[in-house]
């Protein structure tokens, strides 16, 4: 069933025919249809409907000078671990994350964006290379960033869709720009567009606080204060490695079909995991794991054209596939050995996934021990992103009762 409404959010989701790429070209895709619609395709949309999933779009407006190098690195540490946090909603939802890094005029860059994406491995890739440095002359193009991230992110227009931004940093607006929209402004522009601005003071800035607190209150978001370096709870475990490991070994069960466009796509994300898997963290790559585990992780993990969840759910029949609709190993197979192989990749996924969820789940334990130990977390950035999220979904009938993941 898993696997069945994964395919159709899929087809939701997805806003070519590619999915159905061989069905186009010789029929080789089964479509399964009630009895009695009227077409194939109102068949399968009526069925989505159904199950169709909340979303999440969540953009992090980073500034990324050289005052905030502590935050930056616990920002690639935790990314994950929020994802998996937001994830674990009821109903579960659909999540995609973009950011906007954001300096000030004469430094690197004034802003750079990574546009909102379900592949979470391609927004990581691009976040892993962002570093502090410039900035240092007291505010920053923070103006710049937010109207990025309001107006030129690909937001979802569907109306079950939670909309935030979170502002980190640690020095206030330029207010002296010319030809650029200021805040108020952009806020307005939010509201309209269903957007809420949620602001993340880091450090002790006095002028920072009272406009974060201004950009929080006239979006309806919440402001709240970290320390420098963030607050965020990184807690290494025993099980990191093993996990970690599993999960790279699971990455290679990943083949997607479709034309030269998908598989070129594949591609793309496929150098963005294994940048992954050679530079992030152990405990990172444990936390990604924990996050593709997740239902609204697969999508990360599988993409939109992954052959052995297409063939379990009924979706392709790679007998009668076009061979250049195929992965490249099936591409020569005979037909049967075709069936095979997806079986034998079918079970090794399977298998690992137990294996990850089974060490998931000890590492959780060993977490919450070691933070009962502590005294908890509740001043962290983890606890009050998550405070923000369950506070402000619960009006969409999100229901968040699990703790924050770390």
């Amino acid at each position: 069933m898993k696997k069945q409404l994964l395919a159709l959010s899929l087809v939701v989701a997805t806003t070519t025919a590619i999915v159905f790429y061989p069905a186009q070209q010789s029929g080789a895709v089964t479509q399964a249809v009630k009895p009695g619609t009227a077409t194939p395709a109102q068949g399968i949309a009526a069925i989505a409907a159904q199950h169709r999933r909340p979303r999440i779009d969540v953009v992090f407006a980073l500034d990324t000078t050289g005052s905030m190098s502590g935050l930056i690195a616990a920002a690639k540490e935790k990314v994950w671990s929020i994802a998996s946090t937001m994830a674990q909603a009821d109903p579960a939802p659909d999540i995609r994350i973009g950011l906007v890094a954001y300096r000030d005029r004469g430094d690197a860059y004034v802003t750079q964006m990574v546009d909102l994406s379900s592949d979470l491995d391609s927004m990581y890739a691009k976040l892993m290379d962002f570093e502090a440095a410039g900035g240092g002359d007291g505010p920053e193009s923070v103006n710049k960033a937010l109207d990025d991230a309001v107006q030129r992110m690909s937001w979802s227009e569907d109306e079950n869709t939670y909309k935030v931004v979170f502002l980190v940093g640690d020095a206030p607006p330029h207010m002296d720009y010319q030809n650029e929209l200021q805040y108020p402004q952009i806020v307005r522009l939010a509201n309209k567009r269903g957007i809420v601005i949620n602001a993340i003071r880091c450090g002790k800035d006095e002028n920072t606080r009272q406009a974060w607190q201004t950009i929080a209150s006239l979006s309806q978001g919440e402001f709240f204060n970290v320390e420098q370096n963030g607050n965020a709870v990184a807690v290494a475990t025993p099980f990191d490695k093993a996990i970690a490991d599993l999960s790279a070994e699971m990455d290679e069960t990943r083949l997607v079909f479709g034309d030269a466009e998908e598989q070129s796509k594949h591609i793309a994300r496929q150098a963005a995991t294994e940048k992954l898997h050679a530079k992030a963290s152990v405990a990172s790559r444990a936390r990604r794991a924990a996050f593709n585990a997740s239902t609204s992780g697969e999508r990360n993990y599988l993409g939109d054209n992954d052959i052995v969840d297409a063939v379990a759910a009924g979706r392709v029949d790679v007998t009668s596939a076009p061979a250049a609709s195929l992965p490249e190993p099936l591409r020569e197979l005979a037909p049967q050995e075709r069936v095979a192989a997806v079986k034998e990749l079918e079970s090794k996924r399977e298998g690992l996934q137990k294996k990850i969820a089974a060490l998931a789940d000890k590492r959780d334990t060993f977490i919450g021990k070691r933070l009962e130990a502590e005294g908890g977390a509740k001043d962290s950035l983890d606890e009050k992103i998550y405070g923000a999220v369950r506070r402000q979904t619960a009006e969409m009938g999100l229901s968040y009762d699990a703790p924050a993941k770390y």
